[in-house]
């Protein structure tokens, strides 16, 4: 017979026939486990039992019954010790017999699992190569199918508007045509013309060594013309617009004004992101513009610094060698920026968290996203125009 009790010295306030003790015994279908004593947590009712006095049942042993007549109160911490004795039944091939039991506590014990829960396994598998190129080619397809259908939507929206059938607040597009447009020709102003600036300065510094300081309004002005402009407005409302743009809709959606609105059935692409969209989609081309200029204005303070030439001769020299069509490509250059700046940055806003930190991170992912892709399309673009001969 194997008996164990609570080690715990008996307190002045409690008899020490009432702390919780159990015996194993033997009976007539299997050991016989008595239970006594109040079972209660403040009571030291929470006690092991590892089951090693089990381990090895008698020959004929079928079942582990338990005997609850001393017994005086119990808790939920009597069903955890009857818990762990079941297991150890089961792991001797016991059945073990719960009829000995009250009632509560055989409906609380049939709660319980069977089994105790597996341990959490770790995966411990590492990709390969392949499998991670897979990976990262299907959710870059994923995120390109989800920009398209996005840019679907926010076309769709724009059809709609026009027909006066949209339901984009006239409000908000006004809001955010003034943040994208006339809030930003400061800054737009003073990064092109220290960009012209130092074209001029650079530009000046080399054609002077063959007496070609001239051609410096060619340099200056095809080089912010067709491109210098057009990149470095798109990278500042990159920084600028987009990472506002993301911050707001993640803001939103830890808001849950984004939940609210589809519990309305109020499609988000035309109430929230078409006014975002559409503005920057429209103040990216007229910021070039106003940039190139200022552009040029910044090469000519500085050439007139300079080089000894007369300030009309240097507008005429730039008019006649910079052509229309380098202010068109960079136009249309300036539209596609716009529109994957606006559609990057929602995107990013849609997909982010729902805590506070979240909203810095997708600012900061919208602005990295929107920077690297203007790189990329004009590589694109670049390319596309040396194949058309522009």
């Amino acid at each position: 017979m194997t008996q164990q009790t609570d080690p715990s010295p008996p307190t002045a306030t409690a008899e020490p026939a009432a702390r919780p003790a159990w015996s194993l015994q033997d009976g007539p279908h299997g050991p016989c486990l008595s239970v006594r004593g109040a079972w209660t947590v403040p009571n030291g009712g929470v006690m092991p039992f590892t089951g090693a006095d089990i381990a090895a049942p008698p020959p004929g042993a079928a079942s582990l019954s338990v005997n609850t007549a001393g017994i005086t109160g119990w808790d939920t911490s009597f069903i955890s010790f009857l818990w762990e004795v079941k297991q150890a039944a089961a792991t001797a091939g016991l059945e073990f017999d719960q009829s000995g039991l009250p009632a509560p506590a055989q409906r609380l014990l049939a709660l319980l699992p069977p089994n105790p829960a597996p341990p959490a396994q770790h995966d411990n598998h590492r990709q390969n190569l392949l499998e991670k190129t897979g990976d990262l080619t299907l959710s870059a397809l994923n995120e390109t199918g989800v920009v398209a259908s996005l840019a679907l939507d926010t076309t769709r929206g724009a059809m709609h508007a026009l027909h006066g059938k949209s339901r984009m607040r006239t409000k908000d597009l006004i809001t955010d045509l003034w943040n994208a447009g006339p809030n930003a020709l400061l800054i737009v102003g003073v990064v092109n013309f220290l960009i012209g600036a130092i074209l001029a300065f650079v530009g000046l510094v080399e054609l002077r060594r063959f007496a070609a300081e001239i051609y410096v309004t060619n340099l200056v002005g095809i080089a912010c013309a067709r491109e210098i402009s057009a990149i470095m407005t798109a990278i500042i409302m990159a920084g600028r617009t987009g990472g506002a743009y993301a911050a707001r809709i993640s803001t939103m959606l830890g808001n849950e004004e984004i939940d609210a609105l589809q519990v309305f059935g109020i499609p988000i692409s035309g109430y929230i992101l078409l006014p975002a969209i559409l503005s920057l989609s429209l103040m990216m081309p007229l910021l070039y513009l106003y940039g190139t200029l200022i552009g040029i204005l910044g090469g000519f303070v500085v050439s007139m610094s300079m080089m000894d030439v007369s300030p009309i001769g240097y507008w005429i020299s730039t008019i006649n060698g910079v052509e229309l069509k380098e202010f068109v490509f960079g136009f249309i250059k300036a539209f596609f920026f716009g529109t994957f700046i606006a559609l990057a940055a929602c995107r990013v806003g849609l997909k982010a968290g729902r805590s506070a930190a979240d909203v810095g991170i997708a600012a900061t992912r919208a602005v990295v996203i929107g920077i690297v892709g203007i790189i990329a399309m004009d590589a694109v673009f670049a390319v596309m125009a040396n194949a058309l001969g522009i």
